[in-house]
């Protein structure tokens, strides 16, 4: 495995980070006080069983990010191991073993958790963000998929810069500066060193990369990040800075988005 599994233990919000394939992460979202718990993207499944197993845990509901087989390729196979009457949720058609459809702030429980469906459209056009926030609203987490890495964003496959706006820096960036983010892969040393190529004197870029490259010496997983941490290194969520904007050679937030995918798209550390 690329990381070693990781438990993200607080008073109602456990999260079991699972590593997946040469670079995903899965996710066990769990009720501490009930031990009923949902999956995000389990393109694993054994591993996904062993851990319930162990855990003694109510596997309930599958959350799929988005439709690519290295999220939602796992479903059909995880059914037909563990439990067929699982619902499935996401927001596209083309999930594997999908059973409830959701969009923009639908609503569902994981045990006393609530949990609120974000429409991201951009990486694929039916991207659902998860964000569950505990009963007494103290805790806070959300489960970006491939719309937002710790320090970057997904490729916009069938999207457009906007529509990434609207996902970072309006929606994601309206969650709590506490939200713990949650992404879909092992990306952060190269986003970051993206991050610093666009502001070479940020040192919150800077810190973070030597932060994560004591992480990954040991394998261990950098997520999860927050979004008041992204606010302050992530360059697609900080298009409304001046430096980022003279990186980009444009003065539009939403230009900037563009200008900067696209740089990043071909950048080689």
């Amino acid at each position: 495995m690329h990381s070693s599994v990781v438990d993200i233990k607080s008073s109602c919000i456990n999260v079991k980070v699972l590593p997946a394939l040469e670079d995903n992460y899965m996710y066990l979202i769990i009720d501490k006080a009930t031990k009923n718990a949902a999956v995000v993207d389990p393109v694993d499944p054994d591993v996904v069983i062993a851990a319930v197993q162990a855990e003694d845990l109510k596997l309930t509901k599958i959350l799929t990010t988005h439709h690519h087989w290295d999220h939602a390729g796992g479903n059909q196979k995880l059914l037909k191991q563990f439990d067929k009457s699982l619902p499935v949720y996401g927001g596209d058609d083309r999930i594997e073993g999908l059973t409830h459809k959701v969009t923009q702030d639908e609503r569902f429980q994981i045990g006393n958790l609530e949990v609120t469906c974000m429409a991201t459209p951009c990486h694929t056009k039916g991207h659902i963000c998860y964000y569950v926030r505990s009963p007494n609203g103290d805790e806070h987490a959300v489960f970006t998929g491939d719309t937002l890495f710790q320090g970057g964003c997904g490729r916009f496959f069938e999207g457009t810069p906007d529509q990434m706006y609207s996902a970072l820096c309006q929606k994601l960036s309206s969650l709590p500066d506490e939200t713990k983010v949650y992404c879909g892969h092992e990306y952060t040393l190269q986003n970051l060193a993206y991050a610093r190529h666009v502001e070479p004197l940020n040192a919150c870029v800077s810190e973070r990369i030597e932060w994560a490259k004591l992480q990954r010496a040991t394998k261990s997983p950098t997520v999860p990040s927050t979004i008041a941490q992204e606010k302050t290194w992530n360059p697609f969520m900080r298009v409304h800075e001046f430096d980022v904007q003279k990186h980009a050679k444009a003065k539009d937030p939403i230009k900037t988005m563009g200008s900067l995918r696209k740089e990043k798209d071909n950048f080689k550390a």
